[in-house]
């Protein structure tokens, strides 16, 4: 068993940052683990796959030594569109004319750039919205041919290389998979990452091509949904049902649906993960004036502090860790506001979660009675991580949830779970000397205290006892 020191005062939201050339040292990463960071995320829209070979390392060697379970996140890119290559960036006034053109076609006018779906002028009215640059360019549409599209600009600004674009209540036909995240993926692979996140999610088949194309290179991660568009909010049943978790990605989403209705989209999605028992990540902009501000906004604390009682499983940091000036500040505030808020309760909405199998009932059971046992806490025996998983669904009020797995890759998968703490530990193979293990585990690191009651949770104990079984022990 590996050693973790850990203090008693466990916070149950989880905490991602984005690697990048701020953090992507050793001594970086180590503080960023000690700090309190859950995951690393891995931008595949900028990391090289030499680079990953490294950080992952990096990652796995400090996370060995310190005897913690980091979780690894692969973010491919999807396919974005983006403008092209142009020598110099575009000065453009309200009512100047821009033209956005197939790759292979002429431009017909002096303000021209290609785009790299070759089917845009396909898939765009008359008529409909541009925006270019994560919202800082707007067009209409005003002309469009097989190749070409002619834009009326509505906002004053500049149009350099390569900026993203966003097309409003567009239905585009692009694929799940691009080359680039099939090469990026095959790493993650190979390289057996915790987590991979697909970007532009629109529909369940998407998910179920990525998972294939893993699954025949032998890898098994974790699949997180990033919520991006309105086809996917139009979608969001079948999506929630078929992934292993959801991240709702505001900075895009935002631009695709009026700002007004970003935060009922955040709480609706949140609400609907808890009911399918599903894992949230609530990303994008949480401290974003802190990559060049020493301390957050009152508007930024009141935001993650929504996520927090929304009980999100997860909270992230994007430019703020991975090229901001303070990124362990960064996550000092998320750890602050999170078990600062945790204390205050949570919004409940894991009581629309219904049980499917016995295992859920049994998971169920053991959080009611751990909510009833004052400074009790959950012990979960797993080999998948459902049964942890499960627990997480219900939102133990107070009382941490302590998984321990034989396999390390299943302990880096629980590290998602809102209030799951994971631990590697070998089985016995007699019941009454694993549970002794890990009480005396859990003792020795402070985590619980003699006389605490312990809820035991599993379903591999089955030398004697049922399936599932729930125990009380003192520790």
């Amino acid at each position: 068993m590996n050693d973790l020191n850990i203090n008693t005062d466990v916070r149950k939201t989880k905490i991602i940052i984005t690697l990048g050339p701020a953090t992507d040292s050793e001594e970086m990463i180590s503080e960023l683990i000690d700090h309190g960071t859950n995951i690393i995320r891995l931008n595949m829209s900028h990391g090289r796959h030499d680079w990953v070979h490294t950080v992952v390392s990096r990652i796995r060697k400090i996370s060995a030594e310190k005897g913690t379970q980091v979780g690894i996140l692969m973010d491919l890119q999807g396919p974005s569109i983006r403008t092209g290559d142009l020598e110099e960036p575009f000065k453009l006034t309200v009512g100047d004319e821009v033209e956005i053109r197939h790759r292979d076609a002429k431009p017909t006018m002096e303000m021209s750039t290609t785009v790299n779906y070759d089917d845009l002028p396909r898939d765009v009215s008359v008529g409909d919205s541009i925006v270019v640059d994560n919202g800082m360019l707007l067009f209409e549409i005003i002309q469009k041919s097989d190749t070409h599209i002619r834009c009326k600009v509505l906002t004053e600004g500049e149009l350099g290389s390569r900026r993203h674009i966003n097309l409003p209540g567009v239905k585009l036909n692009l694929p799940a998979m691009t080359d680039k995240d099939r090469d990026d993926a095959r790493l993650g692979a190979n390289l057996n990452l915790d987590y991979v996140a697909i970007s532009f999610v629109r529909g369940p088949e998407h998910i179920r091509e990525v998972r294939a194309f893993l699954a025949e290179r032998k890898a098994s991660p974790k699949i997180v949904a990033k919520i991006e568009d309105q086809e996917a909010i139009r979608n969001i049943n079948a999506i929630i049902n078929e992934t292993d978790a959801v991240m709702i990605a505001r900075g895009d989403l935002g631009i695709e649906v009026a700002y007004e209705e970003l935060p009922i989209i955040q709480r609706l999605l949140i609400k609907k993960c808890h009911a399918a028992g599903k894992r949230v990540i609530v990303a994008t902009h949480m401290l974003e004036s802190m990559i060049e501000n020493p301390t957050p906004t009152r508007a930024e604390v009141t935001d993650v502090s929504n996520a927090v009682f929304e009980q999100a499983d997860a909270i992230m940091l994007s430019g703020e860790s991975s090229v901001g000036r303070y990124p362990l500040k960064c996550v000092e505030v998320l750890d602050r506001i999170s078990r600062r808020i945790e204390r205050s309760g949570g919004l409940g909405f894991e009581e629309s979660l219904k049980a499917r199998d016995t295992k859920m009932l049994t998971c169920k059971s053991a959080v009611v009675m751990a909510n009833e046992l004052p400074n009790s806490k959950i012990v979960v025996f797993t080999r998948r991580g459902i049964m942890a998983q499960n627990l997480c669904s219900y939102r133990p009020k107070t009382s941490p949830v302590y998984a321990f797995a034989e396999d390390e890759h299943v302990c880096r998968g629980l590290a998602l779970s809102r209030g799951i703490h994971a631990f590697h530990l070998e089985f016995a193979n007699n019941a009454k000397e694993l549970i002794r293990n890990a009480i005396t585990y859990l003792r020795a690191k402070g985590l619980a205290q003699p006389g605490d009651p312990l809820v035991i949770v599993s379903d591999i104990l089955q030398d004697e006892y049922v399936t599932e079984s729930i125990l009380l022990y003192e520790a």
